[in-house]
């Protein structure tokens, strides 16, 4: 309860730096036994991701009007399946602490961040990792440029990890009657010195960077437009409404010495500029009579199967007519494709269609910047926006709608996810949604100009270059979760040899 309520909606981070004291706590009771671990890091994992992620109930109840008792019966089955590699954790842990004594208790923050991983490696999905609770504290993320949303979980976890630690070496000593030995006291001042290093050092660089310099601007538009009833005539109406909020803040610019880039956000309208003959003539007429450019979600034709379509973002130019075209790499699962089996896939149908995987990383030139676009989902991805800044982005740009998922906490736990993809790579995120939070992140996670969920919106924001530097994310990656996993693996390993060679002491009784 103490980790959920670190995130959004009750939302007080502090707590997140205690909530794995009671956890460990807990595994010490049981480090002897071989069930009772796995079950007490199982239900931590399945409480927390069912109280944290209980808004996925929200569109099967509201759009398909299943019923709520098993449609959150259904969510506390996935939430029990995530919750797995918790008690991993707990199953490695307790092996480490049983076979090497309190020392081992150290290994947890390394032990939780591999199984964070192993998570992500294995599901393709990592939503609330430890590490996002911070995202709105950009003094405590900036180690993320380092390691990503990963080392700023291990840090986190590892706060508690010292707190347990000292509280198990004094729980020890007066049991012996003897005073604390210094080696501990200096192994505790070693992690509280280690912690503060990782929250600190890495957001030096900040302090002398150069200011960015403006070599265009761009037009965010939050239409708000509804998830259902949607007609014809309400479409276009809609349609024309979101370019009308566009021109009005165009006509407010009083001098435009630079390229203008109106960007339209994913929304449930379904564009398809390619087949779609007369909307691909209202946007390019938009384009022409305006000078400006237009970004824009799309459904545009995969040549490679019959009726196939890739869920695109595409770049219409000032003078009509498409310039650039990115294809959605990361597909939602179950949403946009189904990770089954090719032959099982028929039986079922994706909720909101089935796409194709696109291949290329496609950079978009916003007049002298270059920018890669994340569609919704794909902010949770640290490994794409790096990708986007090897290749040379300045910018980054999210088009996304959580408008199914309701006025949920998911909005603000979304907006958290590309928080720590502007830190990791040290580049400007400029956000558009169609019902919010449409909002300008700066390199530091800095969050700023924000629109209120669930209303009409219009932004206008200056884009920088960044002149290519990499942030060790960045050029590396996950390097240090997947360190985390293979020092996790190797102690697992150790631990379980000891034990073997140790005589055995342990009842049947003592296996639960």
């Amino acid at each position: 309860m103490l980790l959920a309520a670190s995130f959004p909606d009750v939302e007080i981070p502090a707590l997140a730096w205690v909530a794995f004291i009671p956890v460990l706590i807990g595994l010490e009771i049981e480090k002897q036994k071989y069930l009772a671990p796995f079950l007490t890091g199982w239900l931590f994992g399945t409480l927390f991701f069912f109280f944290t992620c209980w808004w996925l109930t929200f569109a099967p109840i509201t759009y398909a009007g299943f019923p709520v008792i098993p449609t959150y019966l259904l969510l506390l089955g996935a939430c029990a399946a995530a919750g797995i590699f918790s008690g991993l954790f707990g199953i490695v842990y307790a092996t480490a602490r049983r076979a090497l004594g309190l020392p081992a208790l150290l290994a947890a923050p390394f032990i939780w961040t591999a199984f964070e991983f192993a998570r992500y490696w294995i599901t393709g999905n990592n939503w609330n990792a430890v590490g996002y609770s911070q995202a709105f504290n950009p003094g405590l993320i900036q180690n993320a440029s380092v390691g990503g949303v990963y080392l700023t979980g291990f840090t986190v976890v590892l706060s508690s990890t010292l707190a347990v630690f000292v509280i198990e070496t004094v729980k020890r000593m007066r049991k012996e009657e003897r005073e604390v030995p210094k080696p501990a006291i200096a192994g505790a001042l070693v992690l509280l010195a280690v912690t503060g290093g990782l929250l600190v050092i890495p957001g030096i660089e900040l302090s002398v960077r150069a200011e960015r310099p403006i070599v265009s601007e761009m037009i965010a538009v939050q239409p708000n437009v509804p998830m259902a009833g949607l007609d014809l005539s309400k479409w276009r109406a809609l349609r024309k409404r979101q370019t009308d909020l566009a021109e009005a803040k165009l006509d407010a610019i009083d001098e435009r010495e630079r390229p203008v880039t109106v960007v339209l956000p994913e929304s449930p309208m379904n564009f398809q500029y390619a087949l779609d003959p007369e909307f691909r003539s209202f946007i390019d007429g938009f384009a022409k009579r305006n000078d400006v450019s237009v970004l824009f979600n799309s459904a545009e034709p995969d040549p490679s199967r019959e009726r196939g379509f890739f869920n695109s973002a595409v770049l219409v130019g000032p003078n009509g007519g498409m310039v650039k075209q990115y294809d959605k790499i990361h597909l939602l699962p179950f949403g946009e494709f189904v990770p089954l089996p090719e032959f099982a896939q028929e039986l079922i149908p994706p909720m909101v269609g089935r796409f194709t995987h696109g291949q290329e990383y496609d950079l978009f030139d916003l007049g002298g910047a270059k920018a890669g676009v994340m569609i919704c989902f794909e902010s949770h991805f640290g490994s794409l926006s790096a990708e986007y800044a090897r290749q040379g982005a300045d910018v980054l740009i999210e088009m996304t709608n959580d408008g199914y998922l309701g006025p949920t906490p998911v909005l603000r736990q979304h907006l958290a996810n590309t928080v720590f993809r502007a830190v990791e790579t040290r580049r400007q995120v400029l956000r558009v949604t169609n019902v919010g939070i449409t909002a300008n992140i700066d390199e530091r996670g800095v969050i700023a100009d924000t629109a209120e969920p669930y209303s009409e919106a219009v932004r206008h924001w200056p884009v920088r270059t960044h002149g290519g530097s990499l942030t060790v994310y960045a050029a590396y990656g996950d390097w240090f979760a997947i360190l985390c996993l293979l020092l996790a693996a190797a102690l697992f390993g150790y631990s379980v040899s000891k034990l073997r060679r140790a005589p055995a002491n342990e009842s049947a009784a003592g296996l639960l």
